[in-house]
């Protein structure tokens, strides 16, 4: 298992994001959507590494998700 690979794929930070900003933020919520179903599949698994690598992936997520609402909101 590779440390730095995504857990999900929609959590993957090499793909390309959309052009528009609502689709930015659309591709941002679905990552984080996938990687809090797979934080909860680590926890009942009890998989310790994994689950702090899904952490450090929300928290990416999260705050690309913020900088995505910040410029949809600008725009609007």
């Amino acid at each position: 298992m590779n440390a730095l690979a995504p857990l999900t794929c929609a959590a993957d930070p090499a793909r390309v994001m959309p052009a528009s900003s609502g689709a930015r933020l659309d591709a941002a919520e679905a990552a984080l959507t996938s990687l809090h179903g797979e934080q909860r599949r680590l926890e009942r698994l009890g998989f310790e590494l994994p689950l702090a690598r899904c952490h450090q992936q929300i928290r990416f997520w999260g705050f690309v998700r913020a900088l995505c609402a910040l410029e949809s909101e600008g725009r609007s």
